[in-house]
């Protein structure tokens, strides 16, 4: 066989993966006062990512009372869906139009989303936040389907242009997708404001574009209901949309990739044929979803007492997050709007030439372009995470005499 026809010789070399590389230098540096502040896991104040209890507990009734591991199906576990179908749509919101399937993640999810509209309508555009997850263009690309990026982030008040993104999506096509953060957005950990949301399910009616809402975070924001309120009004207003939910975060269930894709169509008879496209294409992709972790959530949320041991613990895993975020902010002038954001993440105000010194010099891991996961930081590590920030913020301030005690107060 000759060296141009064997396989894989038309294979290009990739770039590789900027956190695993990020992941691979912190675990190298041996220093022991190291902060990493780059993979985006919920860790408490140890520095620890748990096991919910409530999962725990879920865990062990499944261990005692599951009789099988027979395969459910393409769809798989029914009632996981069902039940997680009320956190997306709000209680008594069952409709005929709307189903649910289960995938491996949220990343199946906009994958099985993305190949569904490739398939229903292969020209449509999908337009993204600028900036947005980094897996989010990849994820829309590989299913063959074009995207545009619109203004989000304003720089200079570190909230959403929303003008410009109204703006700018006055260039939309009919049957154009626009991908919005459901909560919790992430790189830059702002949100949407309801009449926002209101303006959005406007837009999309008016210029007859499809929502697809990756919620991938729901409960770390606000609150379970506070966070898909927004969603809520959205997908009550228009006829169609898709909804990518993943229980990685909010159940802390990271390797067993839950999550679940929804679609709303304007007809029942439409959902049905719409729903048989999406299975067969679950099919090809994955054949059958994983178990585990589905029957895990299911559990949960079907038990009164396990959904309340759920509920109170993120709360608190909340709590952690946004009480860093306060102590964060008041650091310098250039860091308050960290406390009005919300979820893992926040895009720091620093040149992308400085991440590398920070990370040399106070052991310091963050991706280059200044997004940091709040949960990295704690009581010990935040005074020596703004020390090494500051200098890159304004040069000669040093951190506020207030800080220290701002600190010990909060944590008491």
């Amino acid at each position: 066989m000759s060296g141009d026809l064997m396989p894989f010789a038309a294979l290009r070399p990739q770039k590789p993966d900027a956190l695993l590389a990020l992941i691979a230098m912190h675990r190298a540096d041996s220093r022991l006062d190291k902060i990493d502040v780059g993979v985006g896991v919920y860790r408490d104040e140890a520095g620890l990512t748990p096991v919910m209890q409530a999962v725990k507990a879920a865990e062990g009734r499944l261990h005692a009372e599951q009789q099988s591991k027979s395969y459910l199906g393409a769809e798989g576990d029914v009632r996981f869906a069902e039940l997680l179908m009320k956190l997306v749509f709000g209680e008594g919101q069952s409709d005929a139009r709307r189903f649910g399937l289960q995938t491996p993640g949220g990343t199946g999810a906009l994958r099985l989303g993305a190949q569904l509209l490739a398939r229903a309508a292969p020209s449509s555009r999908v337009w993204l936040s600028e900036p947005t997850w980094p897996n989010h263009a990849p994820i829309f690309a590989e299913a063959g389907l074009a995207t545009r990026l619109h203004p989000y982030f304003d720089v200079e008040s570190r909230g959403i242009a929303f003008d410009a993104m109204l703006e700018a999506l006055q260039q939309s096509r009919a049957g154009d997708v626009l991908l919005l953060h459901g909560c919790c957005h992430n790189p830059t950990g702002t949100q949407f404001t309801l009449e926002q949301w209101e303006a959005l399910a406007a837009l999309c009616n008016e210029r007859d574009i499809v929502p697809f809402v990756d919620l991938a975070y729901q409960g770390l924001g606000n609150g379970i209901t506070a966070d898909g309120e927004g969603a809520h009004r959205l997908l009550d207003a228009v006829p169609t949309a898709l909804v990518a939910y993943s229980c990685d975060k909010n159940f802390a269930l990271y390797r067993d990739r839950v999550g679940a894709l929804f679609v709303q169509t304007p007809t029942s008879d439409l959902g049905e044929v719409t729903r048989a496209n999406a299975l067969a294409l679950a099919r090809s992709l994955w054949s059958m979803p994983p178990d585990h972790g589905a029957a895990v959530v299911r559990t949960i949320l079907d038990d009164g007492e396990l959904r309340l041991s759920w509920g109170d613990e993120l709360d608190r895993m909340r709590d952690r997050l946004n009480k860093m975020r306060v102590l964060l902010a008041t650091a310098h002038p250039a860091l308050t709007s960290v406390a009005s954001q919300r979820g893992l993440f926040s895009l720091l105000p620093i040149a992308p030439s400085a991440v590398p010194a920070i990370r040399q010099t106070h052991g310091i891991y963050m991706p280059a372009d200044g997004r940091i996961n709040i949960a990295g930081l704690n009581e010990i590590n935040l005074p020596r995470f703004v020390e090494g920030l500051l200098p890159h913020l304004e040069k000669g301030v040093g951190i506020p005499q207030a800080f220290a005690a701002t600190a010990k107060s909060a944590f008491k």
